[in-house]
């Protein structure tokens, strides 16, 4: 796998291609609350002046408090895709397994690298030779889960053979009894890594954070070099990770409900899924996908499984209310499976 991946969030290319205007479009292919979270004041100087080191200290102890962990300070990194193309840098040499299907740029990247990767469906299958284990938790694109007491036993396993464990939470943050961030200051050799912007509604500021041991993250700040988060970002961080949050993932909540009743009532499989986002299994998917186009709303299909389509989240009752309808015309009955 080194050949470019197509992500959620294409409306401009589908446009091109179907039609309309890319705003007039219903875009389900991410996995991102709908409903952007107000935005708090950012002082000028967050603007003005390079990010100073009071700015980012303010979001290292907001997200210690926010991510509950502990005697780790959090480190913010420009977009967690910007630490996983760092990662064959930590690791050099060492075997890589990754519990799949997930997130495709963990395989790209490692690949590119050169590194040997072996994609594998559940931990039995993990061996003695998988010096990094990475685990999406919880995953992307099934929702499959694994328990704080799986997650820390696989751990132990990698810490006894000096190996590491990669635990990716950046769908976690509706359901923060499962993550294993309270735990990583007693355990060496995890690191995880969070989502700013998938929970806060914020993707286009590309704004992560890293929890790990001081050496592992000091190399990764090291990497970035300085400056690597913006002073905006950062101001953003500590006043929204600082605030009460429970409105804001009941919203979630919500919008998903709405969202499972809307596929379920047209008779789709939800085979799947975390808060953000329905996994759909349909041998109908590649026609589904283009009815959908046609009526200009757009899912996340897959090229490693033909049969699965993901739906993010509405923003509001019209838009379950549009898709219903696409799901329901006439012609929605007209598609086949592809042969």
């Amino acid at each position: 796998m080194t050949g470019r991946i197509i992500h959620g969030g294409g409306i401009t290319a589908a446009a091109r291609q179907y039609g309309g205007r890319p705003e007039e479009w219903l875009d389900l292919s991410t996995g991102i609350n709908p409903n952007p979270v107000p935005l708090p004041e950012i002082p000028v100087t967050a603007w003005h002046r390079l990010p100073d080191q009071h700015l980012q200290e303010q979001a290292r102890e907001a997200a210690r408090g926010y991510y509950r962990s502990g005697d780790i300070l959090p480190l913010p990194v420009p977009g967690t895709q910007s630490v996983i193309q760092l990662l064959p840098r930590l690791v050099r040499s060492v075997g890589v397994a990754i519990l799949s299907p997930t997130y495709g740029e963990y395989a790209r990247a490692f690949t590119l690298a050169g590194l040997r990767v072996r994609q594998v469906s559940t931990i039995a299958e993990l061996t003695a030779d998988d010096g990094l284990v990475v685990a999406v938790n919880p995953n992307n694109p099934d929702g499959r889960m694994l328990s704080v007491e799986q997650l820390r036993d696989l751990h132990e396993r990698q810490r006894r053979q000096g190996g590491i464990l990669l635990v990716d939470e950046a769908f976690g943050d509706v359901e923060p009894a499962a993550s294993i961030v309270p735990f990583a200051a007693s355990m060496p050799n995890l690191i995880v890594f969070r989502s700013f912007g998938k929970f806060f509604g914020l993707a286009g500021l590309r704004l992560g954070f890293v929890i790990a041991e001081a050496s592992i993250m000091s190399r990764f700040e090291d990497w970035l070099g300085p400056w690597a988060v913006s002073g905006p970002a950062l101001s953003l961080a500590a006043s929204l990770m600082e605030s009460d949050t429970g409105a804001i993932r009941n919203r979630i909540l919500q919008r998903h409900s709405a969202l499972e009743t809307v596929l379920r009532r047209s008779q789709l499989n939800v085979a799947g899924g975390t808060a953000l986002f329905a996994l759909v299994a349909d041998d109908r998917a590649e026609g589904i996908y283009t009815h959908l186009c046609r009526h200009h709303i757009l899912v996340r299909k897959f090229d490693y499984a033909r049969n699965w389509l993901r739906f993010g989240l509405a923003p509001d009752e019209e838009a379950d209310q549009r898709l219903a309808g696409a799901l329901e015309s006439d012609d929605f009955r007209s598609v086949r499976p592809k042969i």
